[in-house]
């Protein structure tokens, strides 16, 4: 015992490692707190969205306006029995999901919220979370062949075939923002738009539109969102990978899958629309830069929003043009630009001081 005391208290740097553990692991869980009671209210919002276009009344008995039914819909899968077919791998059956969960938690170790707000606020970030959204498909995968069935087997691969392809579009469209920003860091990019006095016309999304359309709807088939939900659509392979699932399982599913949605949104925010700092200069309103947490939180809500407008409105794809789209469309766009902006960035040495010369 008072050798492993001696290991946690030892003081390589200012502080000893138990110091160093308490504080993280608190604030690692503050953060998984938060996140999780967030995506209770937003699936109850999702909800909310879809029966309003729909014109009806959506979730509304349990809680005052129906704001408790995610938490009931919680209670309902945690109680229930977990069900394992007979013939799955029971191991892997029971991993899956729990890779899909934890992927989905740990990318939102290095987004910042606010300004040095952020769990881990390491130079690489992005390729952090390259990592962290390359390894996720291999629960899905997992969790299809597991099952010991044939249509959850072939809503996994369809599902690893379509978060590859548009991983692809992705990565191509955070090289373009990171040739302008010139930086790996996360808080970096977001700094990076509040030059000049800051205002929204600072924001990547305008030079970069059309990579900001292309990470917009490539983040949609990248998290098997409606109108790109192939992998489980219930019409073509009964809720595709999921079949088998039930109670906690199939709950940790959607939970991973609902966390990556959010993080998506969290990253056109980072990425294209400022992060935390105000649409408006800081000579018109400085007091707005004073809420920094508020306005990364108002951006993120707002393209959950639109992810839901979209899973209301637009009807699901054939499988055939959602690959067509990723592969003939969004791949030559997004190398095109690529080209373009390493292009300018050896026309123009400082591309970003050029741009911001530009906007002022």
């Amino acid at each position: 015992m008072e050798q492993i005391w001696t290991f946690l208290t030892a003081r390589p740097t200012d502080q000893g490692w138990l110091w160093w553990l308490v504080p993280t692991t608190l604030q690692a869980l503050a953060l998984i707190l938060a996140l999780l009671v967030a995506q209770a209210f937003l699936m109850y919002f999702d909800r909310k969205v879809w029966a309003a276009v729909q014109m009806r009344k959506g979730p509304n008995v349990v809680g005052p306006f129906g704001l408790l039914q995610s938490f009931a819909d919680l209670f309902k899968f945690v109680f229930k029995e977990i069900v394992i077919p007979a013939g799955a791998n029971k191991a892997l059956f029971l991993l899956a999901p729990i890779i899909t969960f934890v992927l989905a938690l740990v990318g939102w170790a290095v987004i910042p919220v606010g300004p040095g707000m952020v769990g881990a606020d390491i130079n690489v970030g992005i390729l952090y979370l390259f990592a962290v959204s390359s390894l996720g498909v291999y629960g899905i995968i997992i969790g299809g062949w597991a099952s010991n069935s044939k249509y959850p087997f072939l809503g996994s691969l369809r599902s690893a075939a379509q978060m590859v392809s548009y991983e692809v579009s992705i990565g191509f469209v955070i090289i373009t923002v990171l040739l302008l920003v010139g930086s790996l860091n996360l808080s970096d990019i977001v700094n990076s738009q509040a030059r000049a006095g800051g205002g929204f016309w600072n924001w990547n999304f305008i030079p970069l539109f059309p990579m900001f359309v292309v990470f917009f709807i490539s983040a949609l088939a990248e998290t098997n969102r409606p109108p790109f939900d192939l992998p489980e659509a219930e019409s073509e392979l009964v809720a595709g990978y999921q079949v088998e699932y039930s109670s906690t399982l199939f709950l940790m599913f959607m939970i991973g899958e609902l966390a990556n949605i959010v993080l998506m949104c969290a990253m056109l925010t980072l990425l294209f629309f400022g992060g935390w700092h105000s649409p408006l200069p800081r000579d018109w309103a400085p007091f707005l830069d004073q809420i920094p947490v508020f306005w990364f939180m108002l951006k993120t809500f707002f393209f959950f929003f639109m992810f839901a407008m979209v899973k209301a409105i637009v009807p699901r794809y054939r499988y055939d043009q959602l690959m067509r789209i990723g592969w003939k469309i969004f791949l030559p766009l997004s190398l095109v630009w690529v080209v373009l902006v390493a292009g300018l960035q050896l026309a123009i040495p400082d591309l970003t001081a050029y741009f911001q010369s530009w906007r002022s």
